[in-house]
């Protein structure tokens, strides 16, 4: 029962990085597409937590982890840097 949920649980995952990616891809402007970038990564987040759990491996929580400090980074740079005060 539980697998059936994180399964749904991924592929709704994986349809809401879709929608993002079209959003990148089509933004008007940049902040849409910084946004969509934002919104990708941290999909992409739960989806590590969810394939970790299906696995039954606890160590690929550390990488999530690392990825979301990663990009979290990232978007505060590309903040800055629109903001023209980097």
């Amino acid at each position: 029962m539980v697998n059936t949920i994180l399964t749904i649980a991924l592929v709704l995952i994986m349809l809401s990085m879709v929608i993002a990616l079209i959003r990148f891809i089509l933004g008007p402007s940049s902040l849409d597409r910084v946004v969509a970038f934002d919104i990708m990564t941290i999909a992409s987040i739960a989806m590590i937590a969810v394939l970790s759990n299906l696995a039954g491996r606890i160590i690929y929580l550390d990488i999530a982890i690392v990825y979301g400090l990663l990009s979290f980074l990232a978007v505060i740079i590309i903040a800055k840097y629109l903001e023209k005060s980097l």
